[in-house]
């Protein structure tokens, strides 16, 4: 599968690249990533790729032109142009069924933004899918990217040891959390690992496996005092 990460700071993803399961699906030809400096295709004596915003207010604002230039070359390196991904916090929410969905893209194209975020017509005129990993706000989008890719290489061929680790793990099924693990000592400071799981009984763990992920799944439960205030809430709104 081929990342392409276009960025201000390339420089930002390079520890990331040399760790763990990554670096091992890279050395391993599973997974294939290139950083592009949107800077390159900036025009002019400083290659500037911001300014102030029209309208006034803080900060500055990516223009438009360095990022068609650049989007638009790298999407000519390849015969399969990929899906353009912007990450911002205005975008659809990153969840374990649009990684799913991702990971069935042979290539995806990650643009960062910075400062106070893109041009606006760079959103209506090279249409990308738009993400965010949360409801907040990062300094840019390349923390964003590196979710992206770390979550979406998950579901890669040959990438994890045990696919089985992809099935089982917490949001699976929609809502869904793991099970508690446990491994050796057998006791540590006071606290035992449940004798089912020492049994040797294979169903028997199954099914307490099953039944923790189950508990662990349910919602917090609503208090006294939440309770009084959501109803009281729900008579002001009936006034």
């Amino acid at each position: 599968m081929r990342f392409d990460v276009l960025t201000l700071f390339p420089d930002i993803f390079q520890g990331y690249f040399t760790q763990s399961i990554l670096n091992l699906a890279i050395q391993n030809g599973l997974v294939e990533i290139n950083l592009w400096n949107i800077r390159d295709w900036a025009k002019g004596k400083h290659h500037s790729v911001d300014d102030r915003p029209f309208g006034g207010g803080p900060g500055m604002v990516i223009m438009p032109e360095p990022v068609f230039d650049a989007v638009e070359a790298v999407q000519a390196l390849a015969p399969e142009p990929g899906l353009l991904i912007m990450l911002t916090p205005a975008g659809e929410r990153l969840t374990q069924s649009v990684v799913r969905e991702l990971a069935g893209h042979a290539r995806l194209l990650l643009l960062c933004g910075r400062y106070e975020g893109f041009d606006e017509r760079i959103r209506l005129g090279l249409r990308p899918r738009e993400l965010s990993i949360g409801d907040f706000v990062c300094n840019g989008g390349e923390v964003p990217a590196m979710v992206v890719i770390d979550t979406v290489i998950r579901y890669v061929p040959g990438v994890l040891g045990d696919p089985a680790s992809v099935t089982e793990e917490s949001h699976s099924d929609p809502g869904r959390l793991e099970y508690p693990q446990y491994t050796r000592p057998r006791e540590f400071r006071g606290m035992a690992v449940p004798e089912v799981l020492v049994s040797g009984d294979h169903q028997a763990v199954a099914r307490w496996r099953q039944e923790q992920s189950i508990l662990r799944s349910q919602p917090e439960p609503v208090t006294n005092s939440e309770a009084s205030h959501c109803e009281k809430k729900g008579n002001d709104h009936e006034k």
